[in-house]
């Protein structure tokens, strides 16, 4: 298992070697243009970064979460998992570390447990991705795309729980 990575670099340098492509220009090429796109969005991961830190440490989520909490509840999604998938689209960490304090507070095997898995399995760090991905493009306007994911957050955070009543009871 440890030498998956060796074995596949060497198929590539030997790949490279018969199509008779300078292996090593070719890496500092794309190393020099990874260097570029990280200096470009470099900023906006900062500001993202310090937007999740403040909305925790300013206590938006806590408040957030106990307005969202009837709905949830009349929805049929679990209130202990409303932090969570507020903070899935965000922060990937964050919403990992939230997984495992509804883990370890209402166990995995409990409906909230579930849940939060199968939320944490279906879901994308909405934000964080399109900030990479148009920011690595220079993409500025965004236009449908926050749109159509958050609906998919959303509809990751339903069919999460329908699927989990489905499959459980």
């Amino acid at each position: 298992m440890s030498l998956i990575m060796p074995v596949f670099a060497v198929i590539i340098i030997l790949f490279g070697l018969v199509r008779r492509v300078p292996v090593f220009d070719a890496f500092l090429t794309g190393a020099r243009e990874g260097a570029q796109t990280l200096w470009r969005i470099a900023p906006t991961i900062l500001g993202l970064i310090f937007a999740v830190g403040l909305l925790k440490s300013s206590g938006a989520v806590a408040v957030i979460d106990r307005v969202l909490a009837p709905a949830a509840n009349a929805v049929g999604f679990p209130p202990e998992v409303v932090p969570m998938a507020l903070l899935r689209p965000v922060s990937g960490s964050g919403s990992s570390a939230l997984l495992m304090t509804v883990l370890q507070d209402c166990g995995p095997d409990s409906f909230a447990g579930r849940v939060a898995s199968v939320l944490a399995g279906s879901s994308e760090t909405t934000f964080f991705a399109a900030t990479m991905y148009f920011g690595s493009i220079g993409v500025k306007k965004l236009r449908h795309t926050l749109l159509a994911a958050v609906a998919a957050d959303v509809t990751a955070m339903l069919v999460s729980a329908a699927t989990v009543h489905l499959f459980f009871g």
